[in-house]
């Protein structure tokens, strides 16, 4: 997470990083590319597969199943500079990949909200390493990220701390960005309480399944964009 005394003014702007800046999981990819690299490390992924994956695609065991690949990607290396370091490697070596997966319209609305002197900020699951990396392709990499911290955890990296549904705006507040927030932008229904929270929320690129939820649960009209990533939902945005 940023440092816990850094506080921003202005009119906050809050993004989601996953599927709303990024087209894709950034922290899955990461362990992606951590696991295929070594043998060892895709068979254990492939033992677990079976267990795991599915908790993955339901929010209250969503954390659990996510963690037990986190394990494999990380078992061995026990400080959040070891993590911070693969990072660092995973985005030198995949510069290319990750710039295209950048998406175009979610970065002009970002510069927009920063040079209309708003105090915008990024609000991810994924570590806050992996996501200030990515930014800086853009030129981004100032802007303060709220991410899950991490730290030892059974022989390996694991989260301490989920960025995650009610848990992302307390660390927000607990941040130092105490205002209220004014815009919200996020595809997934895991952010519902920071768009219930904004005076002007934005779903961006949602699962087609999680459209009749924002509709009943956020204010009519709410604007539901698909900023450029395929197979998801949303009113195509040039």
């Amino acid at each position: 997470m940023m440092n816990s005394t850094a506080k921003a003014s202005g009119e906050l702007v809050v993004f989601d990083f996953d599927h709303t800046l990024y087209d894709g999981d950034s922290f899955t990819d990461f362990l992606k590319w951590r696991i295929v690299r070594s043998p060892w490390r895709w068979l254990l992924a492939a033992l677990i597969a079976p267990l795991a994956a599915p908790m993955i695609a339901f929010l209250p065991t969503r954390r659990r199943g996510i963690s037990a690949f986190v394990w494999v990607g990380t078992v061995g290396q026990h400080r959040r500079r070891d993590l911070n370091d693969l990072i660092e490697a995973y985005v030198r070596r995949n510069q290319d990949e990750i710039r295209k997966r950048l998406l175009s319209v979610a970065l002009e609305v970002f510069h927009q909200h920063r040079q209309a002197g708003h105090a915008v900020i990024v609000a991810t699951g994924a570590p806050p390493a992996l996501a200030r990396a990515i930014l800086a392709f853009v030129a981004h990499q100032d802007v303060p990220v709220i991410g899950t911290e991490v730290g030892p955890k059974f022989g390996a990296v694991g989260a301490l701390r989920h960025c995650h549904h009610e848990m992302k705006v307390r660390m927000i507040r607990q941040a130092g960005f105490t205002q209220a927030i004014a815009h919200a932008y996020s595809d997934s229904s895991a952010d519902l309480p920071l768009l219930m929270a904004a005076q002007k929320p934005v779903v961006v690129n949602p699962k087609p399944a999680a459209l009749a939820l924002f509709r009943r649960k956020l204010p009519a009209g709410t604007p539901m964009l698909n900023w450029g990533c395929p197979g998801r939902a949303g009113e195509p945005v040039g």
